[in-house]
């Protein structure tokens, strides 16, 4: 008799199952071995994702980790601005592109050095929050045509920063966010002597989308009302300053999803423009905010973690409304300025973490627990069991469940021992579990039985913390593309969740991408003795600056990466950081390595004349103390058998 085989999955079938063509935008793929791999510049060289991993193991960095791909950083700012280069062109506008990545997306400096050099030939500038923002731009800044946008709340030290760089040259531009902040503004200024640029960021009626919605409106944190910013105006003309009115700014959220949104909030920002301009203050810059998205989960929706329109689509839609509102009015087409930082630093990030253990039901659903005297309930739910055919998945299920409460209600008021409630667990998984594998055969899922796959999930144990790596998740629910990074040519068979080394129940992901909806598992492979890596794609935004130092895990490791160009498909690492280490993340929070190794050594020799401990037994005590000072604060997995090589 013949036994049946498991159809064969390939390479390809992984590539479509987790997405990766779909949100991958061109850069992200899946290559015939099974390996996932990038192209930083979408032009064929691949990189293999892990061997990047193999090559930081080989420099005593491990997972989990950051990897940069800086071609692909490169990559985004070009494309980004040869975007708005073809827009402007197509549609005949008079102005130009004056595009500045926002510090605050990503303020590390290896992304501002890669994004300031790609931006050279584009005059592409940066944007500040907040006064260590604009001390970072104005030392970085080069070239007189480059922007900085100055956003936030503004001090006296923050204005006289801005001015100083007007002092120096550079073509910064004070966005009036409050009405307050321009009286400061003109009283620094004229006792300074410096003329500064300024820009007044309006406060719109368009109604923003998706998790930062509000944004906008009559409640929105920043902007003046038309009521304010006639009031601006009148104030800049007493003192005369009308010729310092030079841009229009509004802002309508990170992350827009519906291209409708853009639209009209561009229209309505571009009538605040003409008829400021039509009131004789010289403008010049008009500012249409953040908001260009990134399609995290690939189904190119108006979906929240979602967007249903291109790159060129947003630029051309700008460019486009810009021109057709100012030529309607009878006014010189402004330079237009955006702070897409989100879309510009996405793509070229990602981290690593490898799976370590697992916490599964399916321990308990093959072994059988043989009380010394079976309960009358645990007879019932093995009767259920083997007569599987007789009653429906959903009537089963009921049955089931009921059979295991009324056992939990038994063993409380104690009539039912460890061992009867032990094997009536056991027995309702399993039933459970045939009832699931029932439902994959017949498509169709009654709602009650909805959340059975999602109820028998593995949690797969990765070393890494959500809090300190994916903050974005745990705190705005952000979806971030999920797949292996090797045994993609192997079938996925065990849904699991992803839970952290934290000691906090929340450290953990439950919620993935799906096509259709969000899903509360993902499909991995079965664990075996050789480390399991995956890869959580498209973290460049955020993630990086935003996370705490919850369990005081710290910083993970990090390499950047870039092509090598002499090779087809080779890469070198230009950079390796060593993530935190213990003795860095304790005086974060103002202990001090030498004052804790101090009050440990007193400890151990107080012990050690107690005869509690023998004195060689103390040195080494204190010497593995002091050693793990400077260890990294993740978990140190050994793994016998070394990286996972081809098709493991």
């Amino acid at each position: 008799m013949k036994t049946k085989t498991a159809p064969a999955w390939s390479a390809a079938q992984s590539e479509d199952f987790y997405g990766f063509k779909r949100w991958g935008s061109g850069h992200y793929s899946v290559d015939s071995d099974g390996f996932a791999v990038v192209q930083p510049q979408a032009d064929g060289r691949t990189i293999r994702v892990l061997d990047v991993v193999n090559e930081a193991l080989g420099m005593g960095l491990r997972a989990p980790m950051v990897i940069r791909f800086q071609d692909l950083l490169r990559y985004r700012v070009i494309q980004l601005n040869e975007m708005f280069r073809k827009a402007i062109r197509e549609e005949g506008y008079k102005g130009d592109y004056r595009g500045v990545f926002p510090i605050k997306v990503n303020q590390l400096r290896e992304v501002v050095d890669e994004i300031i050099a790609a931006g050279k030939d584009y005059n592409y500038g940066l944007e500040a929050g907040s006064k260590p923002e604009l001390m970072i731009a104005l030392a970085m800044h080069e070239g007189p045509n480059r922007l900085i946008i100055c956003n936030g709340y503004k001090d006296h030290d923050y204005i006289s920063l801005a001015l100083l760089g007007r002092k120096l040259g550079k073509k910064v531009i004070l966005v009036v966010e409050q009405l307050s902040e321009l009286d400061d503004i003109i009283r620094l200024s004229l006792e300074t002597g410096v003329k500064p640029m300024i820009g007044f960021r309006a406060k719109l009626q368009t109604q923003g989308e998706g998790k930062w919605a509000m944004s906008t409106g009559d409640n929105a944190k920043f902007g003046l009302n038309t009521a304010e910013i006639l009031f601006a105006c009148e104030k800049l003309r007493r003192v005369k300053f009308k010729q310092c009115l030079r841009l229009v700014h509004f802002h309508i959220g990170s992350q827009v999803p519906n291209i409708i949104t853009i639209k009209n909030a561009v229209i309505e920002a571009s009538r605040f423009y003409c008829q400021l301009a039509k009131m004789g203050f010289p403008m010049g810059y008009l500012d249409v905010g953040g908001g260009l998205g990134v399609d995290y989960d690939g189904s190119r929706t108006n979906f929240e973690s979602s967007m249903n329109y291109s790159l060129e689509e947003y630029a051309r839609d700008v460019v486009f409304n810009i021109r057709e509102i100012c030529n309607g009015a009878g006014v010189k087409a402004p330079d237009i300025v955006s702070e897409s930082g989100r879309a510009v630093v996405a793509q070229h990030s990602m981290l690593v973490v490898e799976v370590f253990d697992r916490i599964s039901k399916r321990e308990s659903l093959g072994k059988e627990h043989e009380p010394k005297v079976t309960h009358k309930v645990v007879t019932d739910l093995e009767v259920m069991l083997r007569n599987k055919t007789k009653l429906g998945r959903l009537e089963r299920f009921h049955d089931a469940l009921q059979k295991k409460e009324e056992a939990f209600s038994l063993f409380n008021l104690g009539y039912l021992d460890l061992e009867n409630r032990a094997a009536a667990e056991s027995l309702f998984w399993r039933i459970c579990e045939q009832i699931a594998k029932e439902g994959r055969k017949t498509g169709y899922e009654p709602e009650e039985l909805h959340d059975l796959s999602t109820l028998l999930a593995d949690q797969y144990v990765c070393n890494f913390s959500v809090f300190q790596s994916l903050l974005d998740h745990w705190a705005l629910k952000q979806l971030f593309p999920i797949a292996p990074l090797h045994r993609l040519n192997e079938r996925p068979t065990v849904n699991a969740q992803l839970v952290d080394i934290t000691c906090d129940s929340d450290g953990k992901i439950a919620s993935f991408i799906d096509l259709q909806d969000v899903k509360q598992y993902v499909t991995l492979h079965p664990l075996n003795k050789r480390p399991y890596y995956l890869g959580i794609f498209l973290t460049g935004a955020y993630q990086d600056i935003m996370g705490d130092l919850h369990n005081l895990f710290g910083r993970v490791n990090e390499v950047h990466v870039f092509l090598e160009e002499d090779e087809p498909n080779g890469f070198y690492v230009e950079e390796a950081l060593s993530g935190s280490r213990i003795a860095d993340v304790i005086e974060g929070v103002q202990y001090q390595q030498e004052e804790l190794c101090r009050r440990m050594k007193v400890m151990i020799d107080a012990a050690t004349r107690r005869d509690q401990v023998k004195p060689r037994e103390g040195v080494r005590l204190l010497e593995f103390y002091e050693s793990l000072m400077l260890s990294k604060t993740y978990l140190n997995i050994d793994r016998g058998s070394g990286p996972p090589k081809r098709g493991a």
